[in-house]
C-alpha cells in the first residue's frame, strides 16, 4: 500500500492493518521529511488518545494528516505507534 499527497509517496508498505477503513502503516515507513510537528489530539473511546502530524509537501501544508496511537487501549494494541492517513491522502495498492 501507498500513501500519496502532492504526487509524493508519504508511506509505503505491504504489512498495513486496517482498522475502520483505515490503512495504518508502520512508523518505518512514513518519510518523516515531509512531516511536522503538531499538538493536535483527539480521543476514541475505544483506541485511545490520537496523537497527529503535518504534512508539508512542495511548499504544501496539510495540517494533521497523519495520525497514530502512541499509547492506544487494549482493544487497539494491533496499531501501537502506526501511522494513518486523511485529509486528501489517497491511499493505493
Amino acid at each position: 500500500m501507498k500513501a500519496i499527497w502532492m504526487g509524493v509517496t508519504i508511506a509505503e508498505s505491504d504489512d498495513t492493518v486496517l482498522v475502520e477503513g483505515n490503512h495504518y502503516f508502520p512508523p518505518e515507513s512514513l518519510k518523516r521529511e515531509y512531516t511536522s510537528f503538531s499538538n493536535h489530539r483527539t480521543s476514541c473511546i475505544w483506541k485511545g488518545q490520537a496523537h497527529y502530524m503535518s504534512l508539508f509537501v512542495n511548499g504544501e501544508l496539510n495540517p494533521d494528516a497523519v495520525w497514530f496511537y502512541p499509547e492506544p487501549n487494549a482493544a487497539a494494541a494491533e496499531i501501537k505507534g502506526r501511522v494513518a492517513f486523511g485529509k486528501g491522502v489517497q491511499i493505493t495498492e
